[in-house]
């Protein structure tokens, strides 16, 4: 063999051990982020370094969390943590970020909700009639002649001349379609005449039982429908198809995960609104937790409707999914809007703040002895309720009719609730004190949000006095009364970040009527603020053994902050960002931004 044959030998045979040793050395390194995403995918992380605000019975802060198979197995400092940490667990390093548990939302309309982020006009950040106009008129441009065109989030507190779109408006946007768009609390909204005519709401029309259609000086409809007066034009309007139902949800549930969200109460839901959630639960792109709450309608037959449909599936606290679906419970509505003054009330409603809406107290959605029916029609058969009640009449209403059956059939655990409670009486106060002491029952589901998003709106409504008692959440600490938070969402935007700074600030959006017509002495801390928005709001979910709070036995729901709630000012708590979302120990967001790894 010739030197350069043996040279070229060696050469080659080198060149040979450097390429295994690399695919060798390659591999391994390949195999420690495999390790890590197997890890994950089996809900195996441990976080440390962190500043975790646990929301136990003693508010403990602590350093690190170990996860084992989705579920809290240790919590303390980051020694502790990882010895007691399963093996080859992912080590997330939060380097000094903030977190907690996974926020929750007790009341929502996340299903419709995305539904109409992604195909109605969008009208919440809309500042006058001619910027509203204009979004009808670039979305009329691309229907067809006959075409319905719907819309979504206006509101008049928020539009500069602070007043309702009415159907001549609209008409000169869109003469070519029927029009409807509906306003942000959902209660009312503006038809063009068009859709009038469809509807055949001329001025000879009635009023609807639990309904107005509002009129001109000459007894001419304005365009504008309140309640039941709604479905005269809404049942005329094509329904979302299953595919725009799932991908409606599927947006909302990668908003919630950017919101640091986990779990979500789900009202006035049908029964294809159910299916659709199965669907997704089945699919495996259910990664938020839902109850439901399915709608019980006006009438004996429709509550009896409900049950049926109810008796049929798992109750509380049995759910579908490991604790991902729930079949609730029920929905009712007492009455209607604050904004739109149909709420009921004992004296008279206002407007423009100072102003009497004389003769107008508004109006229950039901005649109360069929509520008081269906309610006790529910609670025999051990269902959870929860009823809408916006002013103090209705309240009133409310929490007397839980009294009456739970007094008939006492019952504990079924966690009645009232969804906004905006203006208890003294009397409603202590009857939630005593429903909850006794029964577990009673309990409030306030949309905190509704003092900024709509507290302009809610402001002229509402009045001087009443808006100095609306949400009285320091009155509720003082009497012992625990409440869940809640968005109302699409009524109010879903970050539960602003229902914590708002439970704080009581601040409205604009200031049309100063920047705090709803005072500060009903205001309440932070930590009482977070609670509503964690355990609290979990046991109206029937999940505070599960989540809510950062323990070891709880699943693993968990949200990374940029900032410190407990210690940062309370202007700063709306603007606070999220930076990882773990749902049932698996990262389900992570912001572009973050230095977490």
């Amino acid at each position: 063999m010739t030197q350069t044959l043996r040279w070229s030998g060696w050469v080659l045979m080198i060149g040979f051990c450097l390429v295994v040793a690399a695919i060798v050395c390659g591999c391994q390194r390949a195999s420690e982020p495999a390790k890590s995403e197997a890890a994950e995918a089996n809900g195996n992380l441990v976080l440390i370094n962190g500043k975790i605000l646990t929301v136990d019975a003693n508010d403990s802060i602590v350093q690190a969390i170990a996860i084992n198979n989705g579920k809290i197995v240790a919590v303390g400092t980051n020694v502790d943590v990882q010895a007691k940490a399963p093996k080859g667990a992912r080590v997330i390093n939060l380097h000094g970020r903030i977190a907690t548990p996974g926020l929750i939302d007790s009341h929502g309309h996340f299903a419709d909700g995305g539904v109409a982020e992604l195909y109605a006009v969008s009208l919440s950040d809309a500042v006058s009639i001619d910027d509203l106009l204009r979004r009808v008129r670039e979305r009329a441009a691309t229907l067809t002649p006959g075409e319905w065109l719907t819309g979504n989030g206006w509101d008049e507190g928020k539009l500069a001349e602070h007043r309702y779109p009415l159907a001549s408006d609209l008409d000169k946007a869109a003469p070519s379609n029927p029009v409807w768009l509906l306003h942000t609390t959902g209660h009312y909204g503006a038809a063009n005449t068009a859709a009038l005519k469809l509807a055949r709401i001329a001025a000879a029309t009635k009023n609807p039982a639990a309904g107005t259609i509002d009129r001109d000086a000459h007894g001419t409809p304005t365009g504008v429908l309140k309640e039941s007066a709604m479905d005269l034009v809404t049942k005329l309007i094509p329904p979302a198809s299953a595919e725009q139902e799932r991908n409606g949800i599927l947006h909302s549930i990668e908003g919630l995960h950017s919101e640091g969200m986990t779990a979500v109460k789900d009202a006035s839901i049908a029964p294809h609104t159910w299916d659709a959630y199965s669907k997704l639960l089945a699919d495996g792109k259910l990664t938020v937790r839902v109850f439901t709450l399915w709608y019980a309608g006006t009438t004996m037959d429709s509550a009896r409707e409900t049950l049926s449909h109810l008796s049929a599936l798992p109750r509380p606290p049995q759910a579908a999914g490991d604790a991902r679906l729930f079949a609730g419970g029920a929905k009712m509505y007492m009455d209607g809007s604050g904004g739109a003054r149909t709420a009921w009330v004992y004296q008279d409603w206002h407007k423009n703040s100072k102003d009497i809406d004389k003769g107008n107290k508004g109006y229950p959605a039901v005649d109360p002895e069929i509520y008081k029916q269906q309610v006790r029609l529910f609670h025999q058969a051990g269902i959870h309720i929860g009823t809408h009640a916006v002013g103090d009449r209705a309240i009133d209403t409310v929490v007397d009719t839980y009294a009456a059956v739970l007094k008939e059939k006492p019952t504990e655990g079924l966690r009645h609730s009232i969804i906004h409670a905006n203006i208890p009486t003294e009397h409603a106060i202590e009857t939630m004190a005593t429903l909850q002491k006794e029964y577990d029952a009673g309990y409030p589901e306030l949309s905190a949000p509704f003092m900024w998003w709509i507290g302009d709106t809610y402001a002229s409504s509402f009045g001087p006095e009443r808006a100095a008692r609306l949400i009285p959440l320091k009155t509720y600490t003082a009497k012992g009364i625990r409440w869940a938070g809640s968005s109302d969402y699409f009524v109010t935007p879903y970050a539960a970040r602003y229902g914590i700074w708002a439970s704080v600030v009581r601040a409205t959006l604009k200031g049309v009527y100063g920047p705090h017509p709803f005072g500060v002495a009903e205001s309440v801390d932070v930590r009482a603020a977070l609670r509503s928005y964690t355990i609290w709001a979990a046991h109206q979910l029937f999940l505070d053994d599960k989540v809510g709070s950062i323990e070891p036995g709880k699943r693993a729901d968990i949200a990374v902050w940029d900032r410190d709630l407990y210690s940062v000012p309370a202007a700063d708590l709306k603007d606070m960002k999220c930076e990882m979302t773990i749902f049932d120990g698996q990262v389900v967001y992570k912001s572009s931004t973050t230095p977490i790894q």
